[in-house]
C-alpha cells in the first residue's frame, strides 16, 4: 500500500462512524462483515488514488497491502462496498461536518470566507443529471453543481449539492448559515452572482461584512458603487466606514475558493462515476471529506495544509 495513503489514517480516528444508527446491524439480525471505519479508510484510499465506482473500489480493496493498510481483517466483497456506500449516503454530510470541526479545532480556519459554485460533471447515462452549458469551454455537459464555502488553505467548510451549477439564492443563504455556524469570520466574499440584498443583509446582521461586486444590470437606475455592501452598510451601522482599497483587497482573495474547488476536484469531485443524484451526492461529499483529511494530515505532519498531496 502506498505510504502516503497510510499517512491519511495516522492523525484522525474514524471510530465515530460506529455511532451512526444507519451502520447498526439490521433488525433481522444480519451483521456486518466489515465495520464502517475500515470501509471509510478504504474509500479514502481509493479516492486519493483516483479510483472511483463500486467495482473499481472493490477490486482495489482485494490488494493484500491495501486491505491490511485500511485495517480490514480480510478483503471486503463488492456487496459490502456497495452496502456501505448506500448507507453512507444518509449521513455523509454529517461526516463532512465532523471533519470540518476537526480542521477548526486545529486553528486552520481564517477570518475570510469565500463562496462559489462549481460544476459536477457526470456520465450522460445518468438520467438524474441536468444538461448544462459551459460558456467558457463553449460546450454542453451532463451533471450537477456544488456550492462551497471555503477558507484558509483550500479548506471547504460548508457545501450543498445542487441540481446544476447555477444554484438559487436559497442555496447560498443555507450554505452561508452553515459556514457561520462553524465559526464567524470578518469577511464573506462572493462574485456578482451573490449581489442580492437578502444575502448581504443577513451577513451584516450577523456582524460579517459581505464583499460582492455590484451588478448594475440588475436595475434600470444603477447606483454609483463598486460593491453592494457600500449601499447596505449605512442601514446596519452609522459608524462603519469601508475603504474602497480594503474592499478591493478583500475581494481579490476570492481566488481562494476557486483553488479550493480545484483541490476538491482532485479528490474526486471532478470524476463522478456514480449514476443517479443520490450516489453522485455521496461521491461529492466523500471528495470533500478527503480534501479535509488531506489538509489535516499535512498540518499534523508539519507540511503545507494547502497541498493536494501527501509527501513522504
Amino acid at each position: 500500500m502506498a505510504t502516503e495513503t497510510l499517512a491519511l489514517f495516522e492523525h484522525l480516528s474514524f471510530e465515530f462512524l460506529e455511532e451512526f444508527d444507519v451502520f447498526a446491524p439490521a433488525e433481522t439480525g444480519r451483521t456486518r462483515d466489515h465495520q464502517p471505519p475500515e470501509l471509510m479508510r478504504g474509500f479514502l484510499h481509493c479516492y486519493y488514488k483516483d479510483i472511483y465506482g463500486i467495482r473499481p473500489v472493490a477490486r482495489e480493496l482485494q490488494n493484500t497491502f491495501v486491505w491490511l493498510g485500511c485495517d480490514f481483517d480480510r478483503p471486503p466483497s463488492r456487496d459490502a462496498v456497495d452496502r456501505f456506500l448506500t448507507d453512507l449516503e444518509h449521513v455523509v454530510e454529517e461526516i463532512f461536518d465532523h471533519f470540518v470541526e476537526q480542521a477548526a479545532a486545529r486553528g486552520l480556519l481564517d477570518l475570510t470566507y469565500c463562496i462559489d459554485s462549481t460544476d459536477v460533471r457526470t456520465m450522460p447515462a445518468d438520467q438524474d443529471a441536468s444538461k448544462c452549458y459551459d460558456p467558457t469551454a463553449e460546450e454542453y455537459y451532463y451533471g450537477y453543481g456544488c456550492t462551497i464555502v471555503s477558507t484558509g488553505s483550500k479548506i471547504p467548510i460548508a457545501a450543498e449539492f445542487t441540481e446544476s451549477k447555477q444554484a438559487p439564492e436559497e442555496t447560498a443563504m443555507r450554505v452561508t448559515r452553515d459556514a457561520l455556524a462553524v465559526a464567524q469570520p470578518i469577511w464573506m466574499v462572493g462574485d456578482s452572482a451573490y449581489d442580492t440584498r437578502d444575502w448581504h443583509d443577513s451577513l451584516l446582521t450577523a456582524g460579517v461584512v459581505p464583499v460582492a461586486p455590484y451588478n448594475a444590470r440588475n436595475t434600470d437606475d444603477p447606483l454609483d458603487i463598486e460593491y453592494r455592501v457600500e449601499d447596505r452598510i449605512d442601514e446596519h451601522s452609522e459608524d462603519v466606514q469601508l475603504k474602497q482599497s480594503t474592499l478591493d483587497e478583500t475581494y481579490n482573495r476570492r481566488s481562494g475558493v476557486e483553488r479550493t474547488n480545484e483541490a476538491v476536484k482532485d479528490c474526486g469531485l471532478g470524476h463522478v462515476r456514480a449514476r443517479g443524484r443520490v450516489h453522485a451526492r455521496a461521491q461529492v461529499f466523500l471528495a470533500l471529506c478527503l480534501r479535509l483529511v488531506v489538509v489535516i494530515t499535512n498540518y499534523e505532519r508539519g507540511d503545507n495544509p494547502g497541498s493536494t498531496i501527501i509527501r513522504v
